[in-house]
């Protein structure tokens, strides 16, 4: 059983997934470079430029070493105070978008757990290059059921905990996300849990990533999202400043 992350594990697959968008950059600094050197414009403006490109793509791998690498997010000690220390779940099901870093980790911590694993990534709709290398490198726990959003393929009301950890977002649409959730509520007990892990589109992950902060969206939506699909109590958390964690039931 797989369980164990190598240092550095989480910016190297940011570099390793994202290598479009950082040679891009890269290019496109050296052609500004270029023009403002060929054009003679003050020096000053010359190390301003490099000064934002460099922010721009370093800031991003220095939050993710830290949110991915050095925070403890892979060991789910920080799952205590969502579900307590006494709680043991007979039924757990984790749904990812394509990448699976997690149902390794999950069936390890909750040995004695029934765990199953479901996957909603779309070929057709999830052409990011990045997601389409993670799914080549991602290990696939055993028997993982590629499902669609509208349909978890299990009975109602039979699910302990529900883990969507940073996969939710990929969902774009907003009405696709509540239909899914109806889902993910449908199936859980009447104590079970949704426990929902997502970066948010807020003031913390705009100076992480930028304009990539628009990748992800606000709390606001989300707990939008959540009451239209029928929870009635939900929390939210931060796990670092750059993470959230929702736990709905």
């Amino acid at each position: 059983m797989v369980t164990d992350r190598k240092k550095f594990q989480g910016v190297l697959n940011i570099l390793s997934f994202n290598r479009h968008f950082y040679g891009f950059g890269l290019l496109i600094l050296a052609i500004l470079i270029t023009i403002l050197s060929l054009a003679q414009l003050p020096s000053n403006l010359i190390w301003l430029v490099i000064a934002l490109f460099s922010y721009g793509l370093l800031i991003p791998l220095v939050v993710s070493a830290y949110v991915y690498d050095f925070s403890g997010y892979y060991n789910f000690n920080w799952l205590k105070e969502e579900i307590g220390n006494s709680f043991k779940s007979q039924k757990i099901v984790n749904i990812n978008a394509g990448f699976d870093e997690t149902s390794f980790i999950l069936k390890n911590k909750f040995p004695e757990s029934n765990l199953q694993v479901f996957d909603f990534y779309n070929v057709e709709q999830h052409t990011e290059p990045a997601i389409v290398r993670a799914r080549k490198v991602s290990l696939v726990y055993p028997k993982t059921t590629t499902i669609k959003t509208k349909k978890i393929p299990l009975e109602e009301n039979s699910i302990d905990l529900l883990f969507l950890l940073s996969a939710a977002h990929e969902i774009r649409s907003n009405q696709e996300k509540v239909l899914f959730l109806k889902e993910c509520r449908r199936v859980c007990k009447p104590t079970g849990k949704v426990i929902m892990v997502e970066h948010l589109r807020d003031v913390p992950n705009f100076l992480a990533f930028s304009v990539g902060f628009t990748h992800f969206f606000s709390k606001k939506t989300w707990q939008k999202i959540f009451k239209n699909a029928g929870f009635t109590k939900i929390e939210e958390k931060k796990f670092t400043p750059f993470m959230s964690v929702f736990t709905c039931s």
